[in-house]
């Protein structure tokens, strides 16, 4: 059965605290695992999740600050110590290369897995994956940073009631799968005529911006948003200075982009009671609202209602 989840690792912004460690975020995805923003810590905290170094299929570094990246490290080399049998692609910003090929080789091991680098040029980038689009563009940050979005194709599904209604069942079926139309007794039945849309899910991650254009171009329609909020709203004049988002700019966006769930993360450490991001988002955000914890998992919700053909 496919599943679609999000599992925290890390929830802690550029120091970790006793709660919170680094970032560290993994996203199941059908038949791939995708890693995002390995910090410091994340190989010990993938060992509560039980998800290991042999399910990972793409890493994903939106930038080389070290809450987001220190992590590196210890993940590639336990792919070779596990003999990770796939090849790992690894995405990260290209201004970055060096400090990549630092972190990929920190230490001395014996390399056995394949990580294929595939870095993200200035203008941002789409790379083909076999779930959907992996799309990358540029935020604003003092350092280059990229946000990450995950976009399945739209599809459908068919209706059993209409297939039904026309007499199509067994191999029948099939054939109209392929060909995209049937003759049945005289008549030319679509593909169309017996199925309803079904609109791909999408998932974005946000970090380390200021507001820009692409906050919004990555958010929109999400099911899942996974976005910083690094400061309250009290300290947005801090935020804006060093390139992040309030909670309440991150549920703004959410709100006026249509996402389903939000998940909002990457707290600083000057705030020791979490439920106050909950409350300056719930005044701009009504949809569901996750302020997210360490080891915690989120479902990416139920596909969106399909309309009839």
């Amino acid at each position: 059965m496919a599943m679609r989840e999000l599992v925290v690792l890390g929830t802690a912004s550029q120091a970790p605290t006793r709660q919170r460690n680094h970032n560290g975020y993994l996203l199941r995805w059908d038949d791939e695992v995708l890693l995002f923003d390995p910090g410091e810590g994340s190989q010990r905290q993938m060992l509560h999740t039980g998800i290991s170094a042999t399910d990972l299929t793409r890493i994903c570094v939106t930038h080389f600050h070290g809450d987001h990246c220190l992590g590196l490290p210890g993940i590639i080399q336990r792919l070779s110590l596990d003999r990770v049998p796939q090849p790992v692609a690894a995405h990260f910003p290209a201004g970055g290369a060096e400090y990549f090929a630092r972190l990929r080789h920190a230490s001395s091991f014996y390399e056995t897995a394949e990580l294929r680098p595939e870095p993200v040029d200035a203008d941002g980038q789409r790379f083909a994956t076999g779930v959907g689009t992996l799309e990358a563009r540029r935020l604003r940050h003092p350092i280059e940073t990229y946000g990450y979005r995950l976009i399945e194709p739209d599809g459908f599904r068919m209706l059993p009631e209409k297939l039904s209604e026309y007499g199509i069942a067994g191999p029948a079926v099939g054939e109209l799968l392929r060909v995209g139309h049937l003759d049945v007794n005289g008549r030319r039945v679509t593909r169309d005529e017996v199925s309803a849309s079904r609109p791909g899910q999408r998932f974005a991650f946000v970090m380390d911006t200021g507001l820009c254009d692409a906050v919004y171009a990555l958010a929109e329609l999400a099911d899942l948003l996974v976005i910083e909020s690094t400061f309250l709203d009290s300290e947005a004049a801090l935020a804006a200075e060093v390139g992040h988002l309030t909670a309440a700019q991150a549920a703004r966006v959410a709100a006026e982009s249509g996402a389903r769930r939000l998940v909002l993360t990457h707290f600083s450490q000057r705030y020791a009671e979490p439920r106050r991001f909950a409350d300056e988002a719930r005044e701009h955000f009504d949809g569901d609202l996750v302020i997210a914890e360490d080891l915690m998992t989120v479902q990416v919700p139920p596909r969106r209602v399909a309309s009839a053909a």
